[in-house]
């Protein structure tokens, strides 16, 4: 769901007192094409919403309402919940609770995800109980337990005649049975307790996700740190492959090895590298590629010479498990690298100046494909932003396997994502771009870019799995990228009409769907 970028724009140009003609002249537009944007009856994106942001002295984002778009995200999981799918919300519901009412949206919203998490812990403890066999027991001790006690106490209260020595055997039973029922209760307690910490009411791809969103993709610290590191191994020679290798031996002791079995890893061990601290090894396959061994080369540069930078940006992360806490030091540490090996300033100059050309920027900069288009997702300095995208990785199942969140374009949490994305038609088209224009029911249009990559294979025999990497951003911003060259992104009638997921998807016409809708019965206006 898209936010009113029209209303925005004539708020803020109504708050500084500029009049339509005027603001309309900087623009270099004709007050007439300015009403209908105003309106939101005409698009505006690319050069023009950046010209119109600078006059208006605002960020795109402002404008573009990247939070509210989340909570617009939020709020289509909510109402798509089968507990009240079937109510009968008017087509714009949604969008007009966030414009009017956001608090109360940011409520409801927070309220289902609190929800969905009770739900998944009740249905956790069911599953427990049914088929763990230590609860069992347990259950079976209290039970019996409690039986023990109650029989001693009904002889207690209907003997009468029972004499002083065998009435204290009796009272010595019940505190004995009671005794072991406190601690078989504290047991019980305890594996609930391990169950509800290892079964987080928001899973950690949730808080990941959070997280991304909450910084717009953008670490601050983490970037300074790679400026740093970079000049230090610039200051050295010049940058590549063989310059870290030298700098990790001269500097740590850590010795990279090539294709040899080496101490310290197993025999069956199915990756393409390896660190290995205690032999200071970095072990790599010997069909790891040029750009993999480049790309974690920096990564471990990083880890050793900053050790506490990761974990000075997750001191201040609001993660509730140590999964999320192991999953966003991974994912911290990628940051890192790519902003090591793509420094900020420079890769955004040569994005621009070859409109975003992922091909040629990874030959550029001797990296994969994966690894500058995790790069450009992260470009938001703000000040200095580059095109906002959304990234998506679906391996052969069609199973998605990594996301980078884009605001206002609902990806599903985990699983599978609409058939007719471009993510699933690269497959048919193995190591050639995929694009197309794409239209949701709301009526918001994205540019999807998609490309498969053959991941090498652990050793001879072996198949080798490929990968689709898809880059999604607002039709907006498309026509910055050179993937939009040749395209009309102004018929809107051409665009494949999508949605997030089967599940999600209001489109009771879709010859693709694969399974049944949440909402069948909802009043979605078809787009």
């Amino acid at each position: 769901m898209r936010a009113p970028i029209g209303f925005r724009i004539s708020n803020r140009r109504k708050s500084l007192r500029i009049s339509q003609a005027a603001l309309a002249r900087l623009a270099g537009i004709s007050p007439s094409y300015l009403n209908l944007i105003e309106n939101n009856k005409r698009d505006v994106g690319g050069s023009l919403l950046q010209r119109l942001a600078q006059h208006l002295q605002i960020g795109i984002e402002d404008l573009t309402g990247q939070a509210e778009q989340k909570l617009l995200q939020d709020l289509e999981e909510a109402y798509a919940d089968p507990m009240i799918e079937s109510l009968p919300f008017q087509p714009d519901e949604r969008r007009h609770l966030v414009a009017q009412y956001p608090a109360s949206g940011m409520a409801l919203a927070r309220l289902h995800r609190a929800y969905t998490g009770a739900v998944a812990s009740a249905d956790a403890y069911a599953d427990r109980l049914r088929s763990d066999p230590l609860l069992s027991q347990l259950l079976h001790q209290i039970l019996s337990g409690i039986t023990a006690v109650r029989s001693s106490a009904e002889i207690l209260d209907d003997v009468p005649d029972l004499d002083e020595g065998e009435r204290q055997r009796f009272v010595a039973a019940i505190s004995r049975e009671t005794r072991m029922l406190g601690e078989v209760t504290r047991t019980l307690i305890g594996q609930f307790e391990t169950s509800s910490a290892q079964r987080r009411s928001v899973s950690p791809a949730r808080e990941i996700d959070d997280l991304i969103i909450e910084q717009s993709n953008y670490f601050p610290a983490l970037e300074a740190v790679a400026v740093a590191l970079r000049h230090e191994i610039d200051g050295a020679g010049r940058f590549g492959l063989d310059l870290l290798a030298e700098m990790l031996s001269v500097r740590f002791g850590v010795r990279s090895v090539v294709g040899e079995r080496t101490a310290g890893l197993d025999a069956d061990f199915p990756g393409q590298y390896r660190y290995l601290p205690e032999h200071k090894v970095m072990w790599f396959r010997g069909s790891a590629t040029l750009a993999t061994r480049q790309f974690q080369m920096a990564r471990l540069y990083a880890q050793l010479a900053a050790p506490d930078a990761v974990d000075a940006v997750l001191d201040e992360a609001a993660l509730s498990s140590a999964t999320a806490m192991r999953q966003a030091r991974s994912a911290l540490g990628s940051y890192l690298a790519g902003a090591i090996v793509f420094p900020y300033s420079r890769f955004l100059e040569d994005a621009e100046r070859c409109a975003y050309d992922i091909d040629f920027l990874r030959q550029s900069y001797n990296a994969s494909h994966e690894q500058v288009a995790h790069r450009l997702v992260t470009l938001r300095r703000p000040g200095e932003e580059g095109l906002p995208f959304g990234f998506l990785r679906s391996d052969p199942a069609g199973r998605l396997t990594k996301h980078f969140p884009l605001p206002g374009l609902l990806l599903p949490n985990s699983g599978h994502a609409c058939p007719l994305w471009a993510i699933y038609g690269a497959f048919r088209t193995p190591d050639q771009v995929m694009r197309q224009v794409v239209r949701f029911s709301d009526g918001s249009r994205y540019l999807f870019v998609a490309r498969t990559v053959q991941r090498r294979s652990s050793a001879y025999g072996q198949p080798a799995v490929p990968s689709s990497i898809m880059l999604a951003c607002d039709v907006l911003h498309a026509d910055r990228t050179v993937y939009a060259r040749d395209l009309d992104l102004n018929r809107p009638e051409t665009d494949v009409r999508v949605g997030p997921s089967c599940r999600l998807c209001p489109r009771t016409d879709c010859s693709a769907r694969q399974e049944e809708a949440l909402a069948p019965n909802s009043t979605a206006v078809q787009a």
